[in-house]
């Protein structure tokens, strides 16, 4: 009898008062938030963010920067796989669904689902394995199969029949630009998005997404102080709708205040030459508690466990 597989979801909802559940990855931005005696308080407070970035992007119709808040859902992908001795869920990714709150219209509008994106087997692929294909090396290198397994295991999910029952449109990943790499400002404008930067050499982020499937575009939005980087399947500048694009910037941009404020709550904006550096001094810092080492050591110790309780039990069925 051999190995067959299927995926599930479940959801949570994002607010004040969630818990990160047992099977979630503690070093994912949100489920980082809400641990700790200030827990509500940073919930509270990244909530409000996202609210009020949202409105001042949003600013058409909207004279009081009130007229819009944003939902936020945890949706959690497992691949349930059922062999010949036992039947196993382990949980792969997590990503956050956006749905938009027009006050003013009293209606719900779909937003998109991706904007963070959290995952077990990434976390073996860059904390466990290669460091361990490294090691004793005099230069680092990545071997062509690199995220290959990560990457049709993300393609698999987004062709299935539930991810098409549970999504109208494919998803939008949006994350840090990358400390290793300089972006230059081009004449390209979008009026949500803002301007386009592009850079001359992919990043190992930018190469591992691609392995997913996924193309990547840097834009700074209207008042942001550096860029971000959009991961995408179709056109990023087709495919979704201005309020679509402006609930995943205001979401993530909250949370890399957070998390990297060296470079997104920077005193100063991105020049049109700009190397990300998380060694700058000129920047304030948020009113939300997080602990960015523990989130490097625990990368490593999922990445173990991933390595245990996934890859060596099932990698015939992988492979």
């Amino acid at each position: 009898m051999k190995n067959n597989y299927k995926f599930s979801i479940d959801r949570i909802c994002f607010d004040e008062n969630y818990q990160p559940s047992d099977r979630t990855r503690l070093t994912t931005n949100f489920a980082n938030l809400a641990r700790g005696e200030c827990r509500q308080e940073n919930l509270r407070n990244v909530l409000l963010m996202i609210n009020n970035r949202f409105n001042d992007l949003a600013h058409w119709d909207n004279p009081d920067r009130d007229r819009y808040s944003v939902e936020l859902e945890i949706v959690s992908v497992s691949m349930d796989i059922n062999s010949p001795d036992k039947e196993i869920s382990f949980p792969l990714i997590e990503v956050l669904n956006t749905t938009i709150i027009d006050k003013k219209e009293s209606k719900r509008i779909d937003g998109l689902v991706g904007n963070s994106f959290s995952s077990y087997v990434r976390d073996y692929d860059f904390s466990v394995f290669l460091p361990k294909y490294n090691k004793d090396k005099a230069k680092f290198s990545v071997p062509n199969n690199y995220g290959d397994l990560h990457g049709n295991i993300f393609k698999n999910f987004i062709n299935s029949n539930l991810y098409k029952e549970n999504f109208k449109k494919l998803p939008v990943i949006c994350l840090s630009v990358s400390t290793n790499r300089t972006y230059h400002r081009t004449g390209n404008h979008h009026p949500i998005l803002g301007f386009e930067y592009q850079q001359h050499e992919f990043s190992l982020t930018d190469q591992y997404f691609g392995k997913m499937g996924m193309e990547v575009r840097y834009f700074m939005p209207r008042n942001s102080m550096a860029p971000l980087a959009f991961y995408f399947c179709g056109d990023l500048l087709s495919d979704y709708s201005g309020l679509e694009l402006i609930a995943t910037i205001s979401t993530m941009e909250s949370f890399q205040k957070v998390y990297r404020p060296e470079i997104y709550n920077a005193n100063s904006a991105a020049s049109d030459c700009y190397q990300p550096s998380l060694k700058n001094q000129d920047y304030s810092i948020t009113r939300i508690i997080y602990d960015r080492e523990e989130r490097s050591q625990l990368a490593t110790a999922q990445g173990i466990y991933t390595e245990e309780h996934f890859i060596k039990p099932y990698q015939d069925f992988l492979a």
